[in-house]
């Protein structure tokens, strides 16, 4: 059995020339014993860092760059597992690029472990003033997850090159002095300094910055875990400002749809046009991301019916106009045998961008999930302030949630009018893909004739 013992828990360079001796001393991964810092054997076998003098191997330069991340990790397995896949890689130089391998698997997850830990430092540590005997130092506390402060050490040198800093972490403090940085033992908090006077404008400058309108708490405490808060001073503010989240976006909202409805009194084509043209660089949610463009409502902005679908399809996103695909097909016969002239009624959908599956060549429809459907509800709604239509009608369970902010079902409110939060009467029917999708030709039929007596229910409304 070979035990080696690392000079530091992030000692890549020792872990590389070791590596490199073992396996040309042919030393299985299961004969090796790694320990690293203080809690290394004193008896640990230093000979196998000398690697035979005629002998070099090489590995891919994507192996050496996930060990440099991997050794970082605050698994104590960590070197183990590294070298059993560095002896497997030897004879199988494509294993590096295998994604299903599980070794290999297990060692990218490690990486970014690593890597977001050392995106958290960066984003989250917060340095505080003091003052000793050669002027102004700032200090910082950190609790990392893992043995990446002498690996950032640099970011944090070019970012703050000029001011005179130390970082204090539970393992190691890190000190510059604006020319050589220095390392000294671990610290614990009580080192650190609570505050300064700069925190007071930086809490009212995050206060001025918060917008209520863009809170996800789950999102938010997903990328900013508690554990950061104490260290921030601005996160002593944000559970009031959640909690005032709600009231300040419904005075943003009122204030948008007071300022929508001002324009549309006097010219309610160009302020529509307008609203169009914002929605045309939406980034509210990702799905702007994969989608051709976005595919807005049409049709005359004094409408007095207002048609909302699921969301725009293959040909709608390629054409950039709703309904004009199949179900646009079925949708257009349904309005004709109702007596519904098309061009006299708004179509627009809760969702414009199209949510699709890539297989081959083709896009396969996804259906929109709520946090999209509530991203998209903000046009929705202005589309209503600047059309005001009196009827509108839900076409599916997706257009139903959008006008009703919850989740409803089809059979339970279809077939009688409902009043909407903002004024106005909804009807819920089916959408006209539906309809497509039923393999029964006669239930198609029934349910067809249904559909458009729901139509003409709703326009006689």
């Amino acid at each position: 059995m070979r035990a080696v013992h690392l000079a530091a828990e992030d000692d890549f360079e020792g872990w590389r020339d070791a590596a490199r001796s073992l396996a040309l001393a042919a030393v299985p991964p299961g004969d090796v014993v790694w320990q690293a810092g203080d809690n290394g054997d004193l008896f640990a076998d230093e000979a196998v860092r000398e690697a035979p003098a005629d002998g070099q191997f090489s590995v891919p330069r994507a192996f050496v760059d996930l060990a440099r991340d991997v050794v970082l990790h605050s698994d104590p397995q960590r070197f183990a597992l590294l070298y059993a896949f560095l002896w497997r890689l030897r004879a199988e130089p494509g294993l590096i690029a295998d994604a299903a391998d599980p070794l290999r698997r297990r060692l990218e997850e490690f990486a970014k472990q690593v890597r977001r830990d050392i995106h958290k430092m960066r984003a989250f540590l917060r340095f505080r003033e003091v003052a000793d005997e050669e002027g102004p130092r700032f200090v910082a506390w950190f609790e990392p997850e893992h043995h990446i402060v002498r690996a950032n050490a640099g970011f944090f040198m070019r970012r703050f090159a000029s001011m005179r800093w130390s970082i204090l972490t539970p393992e190691v403090s890190v000190h510059w002095d604006g020319a050589t940085l220095t390392e000294g033992p671990g610290a614990t908090k009580g080192d650190a300094p609570e505050g300064d006077p700069v925190e007071n404008t930086w809490r009212t400058y995050y206060a001025s910055i918060f917008n209520p309108a863009r809170v996800k708490v789950g999102a938010m405490l997903k990328e900013m875990p508690k554990k950061y808060w104490k260290n921030m001073p601005e996160t002593a503010l944000v559970p009031g400002l959640i909690a005032n989240a709600q009231a300040r976006e419904s005075g943003m909202i009122a204030a948008a749809e007071e300022k929508i409805a001002a324009v549309a009194g006097g010219n309610s084509q160009g302020a529509w046009a307008a609203l169009r043209q914002e929605a045309a660089g939406c980034t509210r949610c990702h799905l702007y991301k994969d989608a051709t463009q976005t595919v807005f409502g049409e049709g005359p902005v004094d409408a007095r019916v207002m048609f909302v679908g699921e969301q725009p399809g293959d040909q709608e996103d390629l054409a950039g106009k709703p309904f004009v695909g199949p179900a646009g097909q079925v949708f257009d016969r349904a309005l004709a045998q109702a007596g519904v002239d098309r061009s006299t009624v708004y179509v627009t959908n809760a969702v414009k961008h199209f949510k699709f599956e890539q297989r081959g060549k083709r896009r396969i429809h996804s259906k929109p999930q709520g946090p999209e459907i509530d991203a998209c509800r903000w046009w929705i709604d202005q589309e209503r302030v600047l059309i005001r239509p009196p009827v509108t009608v839900a076409l599916g369970a997706t257009a139903a949630r959008s006008l009703f902010g919850k989740v409803v079902t089809i059979s339970g409110m279809r077939g009688r009018p409902h009043d909407l939060p903002d004024g106005g009467k909804a009807w819920v029917t089916v959408h006209p893909s539906y309809l497509l999708r039923l393999p029964d030709k006669a239930a198609a039929e029934e349910e067809f004739a249904r559909f458009v007596e729901d139509i003409r229910q709703a326009a006689v409304a």
